[in-house]
Protein backbone atom coordinates (compact mmCIF):
# COMPACT_ATOMS: atom_id res chain seq x y z
CA UNK A 1 0.00 0.00 0.00
CA UNK A 2 1.18 3.13 -1.00
CA UNK A 3 2.23 5.83 2.06
CA UNK A 4 -0.89 8.51 2.62
CA UNK A 5 0.55 12.15 3.13
CA UNK A 6 -1.16 13.90 6.02
CA UNK A 7 -1.18 17.36 7.28
CA UNK A 8 -1.68 17.78 11.08
CA UNK A 9 -2.07 21.48 12.45
CA UNK A 10 -1.89 22.43 15.55
CA UNK A 11 -2.92 25.97 16.74
CA UNK A 12 -3.70 27.62 20.52
CA UNK A 13 -6.30 29.36 19.33
CA UNK A 14 -7.32 31.92 22.31
CA UNK A 15 -11.08 30.98 22.34
CA UNK A 16 -13.05 29.12 19.29
CA UNK A 17 -15.88 30.48 19.26
CA UNK A 18 -14.77 34.37 19.20
CA UNK A 19 -12.05 33.54 16.41
CA UNK A 20 -14.26 30.77 14.31
CA UNK A 21 -14.00 33.24 11.11
CA UNK A 22 -10.09 32.80 10.88
CA UNK A 23 -10.24 29.15 11.93
CA UNK A 24 -12.35 28.30 8.80
CA UNK A 25 -9.79 30.95 6.67
CA UNK A 26 -7.29 28.27 8.32
CA UNK A 27 -8.16 25.27 7.08
CA UNK A 28 -9.72 26.93 3.53
CA UNK A 29 -5.67 28.15 3.60
CA UNK A 30 -3.95 25.08 4.64
CA UNK A 31 -6.55 22.04 4.28
CA UNK A 32 -5.11 19.69 6.64
CA UNK A 33 -6.31 16.68 7.85
CA UNK A 34 -6.50 17.16 11.50
CA UNK A 35 -6.69 20.41 13.52
CA UNK A 36 -5.54 20.28 17.00
CA UNK A 37 -6.51 23.40 18.81
CA UNK A 38 -5.71 24.64 22.31
CA UNK A 39 -7.58 27.11 24.41
CA UNK A 40 -10.97 26.75 23.54
CA UNK A 41 -12.16 28.35 26.04
CA UNK A 42 -15.77 26.53 25.73
CA UNK A 43 -17.56 23.35 27.13
CA UNK A 44 -17.98 20.57 24.20
CA UNK A 45 -22.03 21.58 23.84
CA UNK A 46 -20.78 25.36 23.36
CA UNK A 47 -17.84 24.20 20.80
CA UNK A 48 -19.03 25.25 16.86
CA UNK A 49 -19.41 21.66 15.49
CA UNK A 50 -21.75 22.42 13.20
CA UNK A 51 -20.11 25.16 11.48
CA UNK A 52 -16.47 23.11 11.53
CA UNK A 53 -18.76 19.89 9.83
CA UNK A 54 -19.74 21.83 7.04
CA UNK A 55 -16.29 23.23 6.49
CA UNK A 56 -15.16 19.41 6.00
CA UNK A 57 -14.51 18.38 9.26
CA UNK A 58 -17.41 16.31 11.30
CA UNK A 59 -14.72 13.93 13.19
CA UNK A 60 -14.27 16.15 16.64
CA UNK A 61 -12.68 15.24 19.71
CA UNK A 62 -13.44 17.65 22.62
CA UNK A 63 -11.85 17.90 26.12
CA UNK A 64 -13.76 21.80 27.17
CA UNK A 65 -13.69 23.20 29.89
CA UNK A 66 -15.76 26.57 31.00
CA UNK A 67 -14.64 29.50 30.20
CA UNK A 68 -10.74 28.48 29.93
CA UNK A 69 -8.83 26.39 28.66
CA UNK A 70 -9.54 23.04 26.68
CA UNK A 71 -8.45 21.37 23.77
CA UNK A 72 -10.43 19.71 20.71
CA UNK A 73 -9.01 17.58 17.48
CA UNK A 74 -11.38 17.72 14.51
CA UNK A 75 -10.43 16.01 11.05
CA UNK A 76 -11.64 15.10 7.84
CA UNK A 77 -12.12 11.10 8.19
CA UNK A 78 -13.04 8.91 11.36
CA UNK A 79 -10.95 8.21 14.40
CA UNK A 80 -10.22 4.77 15.34
CA UNK A 81 -10.22 5.82 19.32
CA UNK A 82 -10.33 8.72 21.39
CA UNK A 83 -9.01 8.84 24.98
CA UNK A 84 -9.06 11.82 27.21
CA UNK A 85 -5.79 11.76 29.86
CA UNK A 86 -6.09 14.01 33.16
CA UNK A 87 -2.68 14.84 34.57
CA UNK A 88 -1.38 16.19 38.28
CA UNK A 89 -5.06 15.08 39.66
CA UNK A 90 -6.84 17.78 37.77
CA UNK A 91 -9.74 17.56 34.98
CA UNK A 92 -8.95 21.14 33.45
CA UNK A 93 -8.96 20.05 29.79
CA UNK A 94 -5.74 19.77 29.08
CA UNK A 95 -4.89 16.36 26.50
CA UNK A 96 -7.05 14.39 24.12
CA UNK A 97 -5.83 11.55 22.32
CA UNK A 98 -7.11 10.57 18.84
CA UNK A 99 -5.82 7.11 17.03
CA UNK A 100 -5.93 7.88 13.37
CA UNK A 101 -7.04 4.97 11.00
CA UNK A 102 -3.26 3.81 10.70
CA UNK A 103 -3.00 3.02 15.10
CA UNK A 104 -0.87 6.38 15.01
CA UNK A 105 -1.67 8.04 18.09
CA UNK A 106 -1.75 12.07 18.20
CA UNK A 107 -1.83 13.24 21.24
CA UNK A 108 -2.87 17.17 21.55
CA UNK A 109 -1.83 18.98 24.81
CA UNK A 110 -1.71 22.34 26.24
CA UNK A 111 0.44 22.50 29.37
CA UNK A 112 -0.09 24.52 31.99
CA UNK A 113 1.38 28.30 31.02
CA UNK A 114 2.62 28.43 35.00
CA UNK A 115 2.44 32.01 35.80
CA UNK A 116 4.54 34.81 36.13
CA UNK A 117 6.83 33.79 39.29
CA UNK A 118 9.20 30.79 38.23
CA UNK A 119 9.76 29.70 41.54
CA UNK A 120 7.10 26.72 42.70
CA UNK A 121 7.60 27.48 46.14
CA UNK A 122 6.07 31.02 45.45
CA UNK A 123 4.16 29.66 42.67
CA UNK A 124 1.01 27.17 42.70
CA UNK A 125 0.83 27.59 39.14
CA UNK A 126 4.82 27.15 38.18
CA UNK A 127 4.85 24.31 40.56
CA UNK A 128 1.71 22.81 38.73
CA UNK A 129 3.57 22.97 35.33
CA UNK A 130 6.61 21.35 36.39
CA UNK A 131 4.62 18.49 38.15
CA UNK A 132 2.69 18.28 34.70
CA UNK A 133 6.08 17.91 33.09
CA UNK A 134 7.33 15.30 35.63
CA UNK A 135 4.16 13.02 34.81
CA UNK A 136 4.35 13.36 30.97
CA UNK A 137 8.54 12.14 31.47
CA UNK A 138 7.04 9.27 33.61
CA UNK A 139 4.26 8.26 31.11
CA UNK A 140 6.21 8.47 28.22
CA UNK A 141 8.87 6.41 30.05
CA UNK A 142 6.67 3.83 30.45
CA UNK A 143 4.96 3.81 27.12
CA UNK A 144 8.72 3.84 25.69
CA UNK A 145 8.53 -0.25 26.53
CA UNK A 146 6.08 -0.99 23.78
CA UNK A 147 7.54 -2.39 20.68
CA UNK A 148 6.60 -0.21 17.46
CA UNK A 149 4.66 2.79 18.91
CA UNK A 150 3.74 5.56 16.31
CA UNK A 151 3.13 8.75 17.85
CA UNK A 152 2.64 12.62 17.11
CA UNK A 153 2.50 15.19 20.26
CA UNK A 154 1.13 18.21 19.15
CA UNK A 155 0.67 21.37 21.04
CA UNK A 156 1.16 24.64 23.44
CA UNK A 157 3.82 23.01 25.71
CA UNK A 158 4.62 26.66 26.79
CA UNK A 159 7.88 26.31 26.79
CA UNK A 160 10.89 27.65 24.30
CA UNK A 161 13.56 25.14 24.97
CA UNK A 162 16.26 26.41 22.55
CA UNK A 163 18.21 30.00 22.73
CA UNK A 164 17.16 30.44 19.16
CA UNK A 165 13.38 29.66 20.10
CA UNK A 166 13.31 33.32 22.02
CA UNK A 167 13.93 36.84 20.78
CA UNK A 168 16.45 37.41 23.75
CA UNK A 169 17.94 34.24 25.70
CA UNK A 170 19.74 36.80 27.98
CA UNK A 171 16.36 38.76 28.74
CA UNK A 172 14.00 35.72 29.13
CA UNK A 173 16.39 33.08 31.21
CA UNK A 174 14.54 34.78 34.55
CA UNK A 175 10.78 34.80 32.05
CA UNK A 176 8.60 31.81 32.68
CA UNK A 177 8.76 29.62 29.29
CA UNK A 178 12.36 29.74 28.83
CA UNK A 179 13.64 29.16 32.47
CA UNK A 180 16.48 26.37 32.81
CA UNK A 181 14.36 24.61 35.04
CA UNK A 182 11.37 24.40 32.74
CA UNK A 183 13.62 23.67 29.73
CA UNK A 184 15.45 20.70 31.83
CA UNK A 185 11.72 19.88 32.31
CA UNK A 186 10.95 19.64 28.76
CA UNK A 187 13.69 18.27 27.59
CA UNK A 188 13.39 14.95 29.78
CA UNK A 189 9.85 14.74 28.54
CA UNK A 190 11.42 14.31 25.08
CA UNK A 191 14.34 12.09 25.83
CA UNK A 192 11.63 10.30 27.53
CA UNK A 193 10.44 8.70 24.29
CA UNK A 194 13.25 9.86 21.99
CA UNK A 195 10.84 12.23 20.44
CA UNK A 196 11.57 13.88 17.23
CA UNK A 197 11.08 17.48 16.88
CA UNK A 198 9.54 17.61 13.44
CA UNK A 199 10.23 21.55 12.94
CA UNK A 200 13.07 21.56 14.25
CA UNK A 201 14.53 18.64 11.33
CA UNK A 202 13.39 21.45 8.39
CA UNK A 203 14.16 24.33 10.12
CA UNK A 204 17.96 24.28 11.54
CA UNK A 205 18.58 25.18 14.85
CA UNK A 206 20.33 27.46 14.29
CA UNK A 207 17.91 30.04 12.62
CA UNK A 208 15.27 31.66 15.30
CA UNK A 209 11.42 30.79 14.69
CA UNK A 210 8.62 31.99 16.87
CA UNK A 211 4.71 31.00 17.52
CA UNK A 212 4.28 33.44 19.86
CA UNK A 213 3.69 36.86 19.88
CA UNK A 214 2.66 39.23 22.71
CA UNK A 215 -0.95 41.40 22.08
CA UNK A 216 1.23 44.15 24.18
CA UNK A 217 3.32 44.87 21.24
CA UNK A 218 2.03 47.52 19.22
CA UNK A 219 3.64 46.17 15.87
CA UNK A 220 4.38 42.79 16.90
CA UNK A 221 5.49 41.62 13.24
CA UNK A 222 8.33 44.78 13.52
CA UNK A 223 8.97 44.47 16.83
CA UNK A 224 9.63 40.28 16.56
CA UNK A 225 10.40 39.69 20.00
CA UNK A 226 8.46 36.22 19.95
CA UNK A 227 8.83 32.69 21.63
CA UNK A 228 8.59 29.52 19.95
CA UNK A 229 6.31 27.89 22.54
CA UNK A 230 3.81 25.19 19.98
CA UNK A 231 5.73 22.65 18.83
CA UNK A 232 5.08 19.09 16.64
CA UNK A 233 7.14 15.91 17.90
CA UNK A 234 6.89 12.30 16.48
CA UNK A 235 8.23 9.52 17.56
CA UNK A 236 11.53 7.61 15.81
CA UNK A 237 9.17 5.42 13.89
CA UNK A 238 7.58 8.17 12.37
CA UNK A 239 10.73 10.33 11.31
CA UNK A 240 11.46 9.30 8.09
CA UNK A 241 8.18 9.87 6.83
CA UNK A 242 8.32 13.62 7.19
CA UNK A 243 7.67 15.69 4.52
CA UNK A 244 7.84 19.35 5.50
CA UNK A 245 6.88 21.38 8.43
CA UNK A 246 6.73 24.71 9.55
CA UNK A 247 5.00 28.10 11.31
CA UNK A 248 1.91 29.89 9.35
CA UNK A 249 3.31 33.27 10.77
CA UNK A 250 0.87 35.40 8.58
CA UNK A 251 -1.90 34.09 10.62
CA UNK A 252 -0.92 36.24 13.38
CA UNK A 253 -1.81 38.90 11.19
CA UNK A 254 -5.22 38.16 10.31
CA UNK A 255 -8.29 40.12 11.27
CA UNK A 256 -9.01 39.51 15.73
CA UNK A 257 -5.75 36.90 15.65
CA UNK A 258 -4.99 34.43 18.32
CA UNK A 259 -1.82 35.59 19.81
CA UNK A 260 -0.08 32.26 18.53
CA UNK A 261 0.50 31.40 14.88
CA UNK A 262 -0.11 27.45 13.74
CA UNK A 263 2.48 24.88 13.22
CA UNK A 264 2.17 22.93 10.40
CA UNK A 265 3.42 19.20 9.36
CA UNK A 266 3.49 17.20 6.20
CA UNK A 267 3.93 13.23 6.74
CA UNK A 268 3.79 9.93 4.84
CA UNK A 269 2.09 7.44 6.85
CA UNK A 270 2.00 3.60 5.73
Amino acid sequence: MAAKSTRIVTWNINSVRLRLPIVLQLLEELKPDVLCLQEIKCMNEQFPAEALAEAGYPHQALNGIKAYHGVATIAREPFAKVEIKSWVGKEDGRHVMTQLADGTELHNFYVPAGGDVPDRMKNDKFDHKLDFLDEMTAYWNERSKEAGLKAIKVGDLNIAPLETDVWSHKQLLKVVSHTPIEVEGLNGVQSALSWVDAVRNFIPPEEKLYTWWSYRAKDWNAADKGRRLDHIWVTESLKDGLTGAGVHREARGWEKPSDHAPVWLDLNLG
